[in-house]
């Protein structure tokens, strides 16, 4: 059997390329970011940024200052009144308690506050320690209020009091001072 090839029609035609596929829209937007990258970079290549030179300012005129320098005299208020005793320093027991012309006692605190002091007395006083303030001017006007314990006729009673402060994490200064009535 003979076939007419003249009236079938043609047998469309395959595709085997993707040449009409679209680009994806993000391809674009990537070959795009590499390439301005790439142009910038040889733009500040070629034209390198430099940054200004620091202007020189005057210096500013040195200027007398007329206010007075503050005067310490705690320091000296301290010398006159007490000392800090070393912790080798032992009392001398052997005079009598009317010879006597120091005492020493334990400074535990010293607060600008009156409030203050007494909250760390009382904390004492639980302690079943004999704790005192005592009102110290240092300053014309300035007064501080210190909290002490004692003071001590004998070494045993101060190192007691002294360990029991260390033991309840109180830090104390023992203090010698000429003996008050």
């Amino acid at each position: 059997m003979s076939r007419d090839f003249a009236k079938k029609g043609r047998a469309p035609a395959r595709r085997t390329s993707s040449n009409n596929a679209p680009t994806p829209p993000w391809l674009w937007f990537a070959a795009g970011l590499v390439l301005g990258a790439f142009a910038a970079s040889l733009y500040f290549i070629k034209n390198p940024v430099t940054a200004p030179a620091p202007k020189e300012e005057p210096k500013p005129k040195v200027v007398d200052n007329k206010t007075p320098k503050p005067r310490f005299d705690f320091y000296k208020l301290l010398q006159e009144s007490e000392t800090i005793v070393p912790a080798s320093e032992t009392i001398n027991e052997e005079k009598p308690a009317q010879e006597q012309t120091t005492e020493y006692i334990l400074q535990v605190g010293s607060f600008p506050r009156s409030e203050d002091a007494d909250k760390l007395r009382a904390q004492l006083i639980l302690l079943n320690l004999d704790a005192n303030i005592e009102k110290v001017e240092i300053r014309k006007g300035e007064i501080w209020h210190r909290v002490v314990v004692g003071p001590f006729k004998t070494q045993n009673q101060l190192t007691s009091a002294r360990s029991q402060l260390v033991k309840n994490e109180y830090n104390a200064l023992v203090l010698k001072r000429a003996k008050t009535k």
